[in-house]
């Protein structure tokens, strides 16, 4: 009798898979390893869950037709399909790959069409024969059944992976990766709760969507009765995000690709859907995308305005917000401070403010965003106030609550609980955070930079103001924060500008 696999440590399940990744080193481009590497993982994982389920059905019945109906019963193999076929494959490994990937698609059309992605595996002079024997052999070094590798675990894996992804390939994390530590201060921002929908536009591989259910799942709700819906422009992105929330153990999603601004994914009755909760982090000032459609918009998405064709932020906001529940619809959205001030989003912003449905602007530190050293910002919007929060806004200026560890910014769980409490009491803290009225702020034109609402307070030992040098340079260095800011923004529009002259010849 053969003995049980031992249980992988979080650990050794990292060192693990990041293993197969530093096999590729100094063969494809580093940004390149996710279309290959993601891949295999999953079909091994698929492979040892449904030999599991199998061997437990067999050795209790003794009836193979059953225990093949019942392994099937959450992802069907088909014959021939399976991890060990392709390993046993002695030439054309990429052929016998794309078959499985196929085959096992086809079987699943509800929930694994194209999850595999369209790597290249055919192509031998990027992948010869030998470089894929070598992967599936790494990974058929350990068996990645439930047993094993529970779903949490193997999901934290994944996760990891995808940081791991992001620091190594650069210049494509943004569109990739978003700070975790963020993504867990918006959800808990948002509350989301068991029985309700959460929807990401840009959903990238589909951690805000994980940090959505992680948040149910910590607070006791039924992350069964979760439905979660994503769209994503890039198709082996969109494909990442299936397989992470697979892994993770998730059976009630819809992740499309496709572009959200000319076609959004989900309608209802000629409609956009609506959903509870929406976390995003809309790639930022993109300058390709299609203005003269946006004016005519199919959707009502316009109905703050046009943006300029230089940045399309205002589009995903305008998108986001009508993809909000009348009722109960809130949203969580990461966008660079330039769409708080900029002066070619004035009349969009001051009917934003005038819509009442702003209610929290969030002002983060620098380098949250990957390669890029600007401050971040998070814009919180509810279809319904509650009602002593109705006409008013929070300003929140938690540029100092981040920290930086091996180049890589992050916030603490400190800096996270101070956030929310702030939040929560939505009321006024000196030198952090500022309740202002809608006409406050209609009366500033509509400008939402925090320097503006949250001004700094130096208190004596008395707990008087204090009028010294001190309390100046304190104004002094918020006002350059503002100054800087609106600065960075016209070079951000001169960049754009230049940029579409270039594009047009």
């Amino acid at each position: 009798m053969s003995k049980a696999p031992e249980q992988l440590s979080q650990q050794e399940l990292e060192s693990y898979l990041w293993g197969a990744a530093k096999l590729l080193r100094g063969l494809i481009d580093a940004g390149d390893y996710k279309q290959y590497v993601f891949p295999l993982l999953f079909f091994k994982r698929l492979s040892d869950v449904w030999d599991e389920e199998y061997g437990a059905a067999l050795a209790e019945t003794g009836d193979a037709a059953y225990a093949r109906a019942t392994a099937d019963d959450r992802f069907t193999i088909p014959s021939g399909a399976h991890w060990s076929n392709v390993r046993g494959a002695s030439r054309d490994v990429g052929r016998a790959l794309l078959t499985a990937f196929r085959a096992i698609e086809a079987a699943n059309p509800q929930r694994l069409a194209g999850v595999f992605g369209n790597a290249a595996w055919t192509d031998k002079a990027q992948m010869p024969d030998e470089t894929l024997k070598n992967l599936i052999e790494h990974f058929s070094q350990h068996t990645l059944s439930l047993a094993t590798v529970p779903e949490d675990e193997l999901g934290n894996g994944y996760e990891y992976l995808i940081k791991q992804f992001a620091d190594d390939s650069g210049h494509t994390a943004q569109e990739f990766y978003t700070n975790r530590t963020l993504v867990h201060l918006m959800t808990q921002m948002l509350e989301p709760q068991a029985g309700e929908t959460i929807y990401d536009p840009t959903v990238g591989t589909g951690g805000m969507l994980i940090s959505a259910l992680a948040e149910v799942k910590r607070r006791g709700g039924d992350v069964r009765t979760l439905g979660l819906y994503g769209q994503e422009l890039i198709s082996i992105t969109a494909a990442i995000a299936r397989m992470n929330l697979v892994l993770h153990g998730v059976e009630d999603f819809e992740i499309v690709a496709g572009n959200t601004l000319s076609a959004p994914a989900f309608i209802e009755r000629d409609r956009l859907r609506t959903f509870d909760v929406v976390l995003a982090n809309p790639p930022y000032s993109i300058k390709k995308w299609n203005r003269e459609a946006w004016q005519g918009d199919a959707w009502g998405r316009n109905f703050l305005g046009t943006p300029p064709q230089g940045r399309a932020d205002y589009a995903f906001f305008q998108h986001i917000l009508k993809s909000l529940d009348a009722r109960n619809g809130r949203c969580a959205i990461l966008f660079p401070h330039g769409v708080l001030f900029r002066n070619e989003e004035a009349e969009m912003r001051r009917k934003l403010v005038e819509s009442d449905l702003l209610e929290c602007v969030l002002g983060l530190g620098p380098n949250l965003f990957y390669n890029s050293p600007m401050e971040a910002c998070v814009v919180v919007c509810r279809t319904q106030k509650d009602p002593e929060r109705q006409g008013r806004i929070l300003f929140i200026d938690a540029v100092h609550e981040v920290a930086r560890e091996r180049a890589q910014s992050f916030l603490r769980p400190e800096h996270q609980e101070r956030i929310l409490r702030a939040y929560r009491a939505f009321a006024d803290e000196p030198s952090f955070a500022k309740v202002a009225w809608v006409e406050e702020v209609l009366a500033k034109d509509g400008n939402l930079s925090i320097p503006r609402f949250v001004r700094p307070v130096v208190e004596k030992a008395d707990g008087k103001p204090d009028g010294s040098l001190k309390t100046v340079w304190a104004e002094f260095e918020v006002s350059g924060r503002d100054f800087w800011q609106q600065i960075d923004a016209v070079v951000d529009m001169l960049d754009g500008i230049t940029t579409d002259k270039a594009d047009n010849g």
